[in-house]
């Protein structure tokens, strides 16, 4: 256990050393020359508030569009081992078509974010016609490593056999689009 954690932080401190602040994201949306806008919603797993997740900052480097409506969505686990439904979701507005929306689960329960979705429709989108846009990062190793060279093999194996966050969280896989990323350790 001691590998994976120290493997994750050492791959999500990575993966976020270029992270745009999303208030900065915010402001340049509605500049000319701001990404072109297409119909439809898209939903982007993150773990932070304050910058862009990864799968969005790859999305708009290799496609250069934007769904009219992005929701930020980040997923919670409470201390609790269930969770009332009227407390599991948050919605924060934000500019530009864009909300901050957390759906949090209890420990004992599983975590199905369709129907989590589907269940509070202030959340104003169609679940089973959103696009969900994930962010994979693949370990690989690092001239210079963070850490010995036995725990980021072992983070590898472990990285390789973890369950997948769409299978994890209940998402069809006909609405996921992942996007990957290579991550030195």
């Amino acid at each position: 256990m001691l590998c994976w954690r120290r493997g994750r932080d050492v791959a999500f401190a990575k993966r976020d050393e270029d992270a745009v602040p999303l208030d900065r994201f915010l402001a340049g949306l509605g500049q000319p020359g701001g990404p072109v806008r297409v119909p439809g919603t898209g939903f982007y797993l993150t773990k932070q508030h304050d910058v862009v997740p990864a799968a969005l900052a790859l999305h708009l480097r290799h496609n250069g569009v934007l769904h009219e409506h992005v929701v930020l969505l980040k997923v919670t686990t409470s201390r609790a081992p269930q969770v009332a439904e009227s407390g599991r979701v948050a919605i924060e507005g934000l500019t530009g078509g864009l909300h901050q929306v957390e759906i949090r689960f209890g420990f004992a329960e599983k975590p199905d974010v369709p129907t989590a979705l589907a269940a509070h429709p202030e959340a104003g989108c169609d679940p089973a016609a959103a696009s969900f846009f994930l962010g994979r990062e693949d370990p690989v190793p690092a001239l210079q490593p963070d850490m010995p060279i036995w725990q980021e093999r072992i983070y590898a194996v472990l990285a390789r056999n973890a369950v997948r966050a769409p299978d994890y969280f209940l998402i069809p896989p006909p609405r996921v689009i992942e996007l990957g990323t290579k991550v030195e350790l």
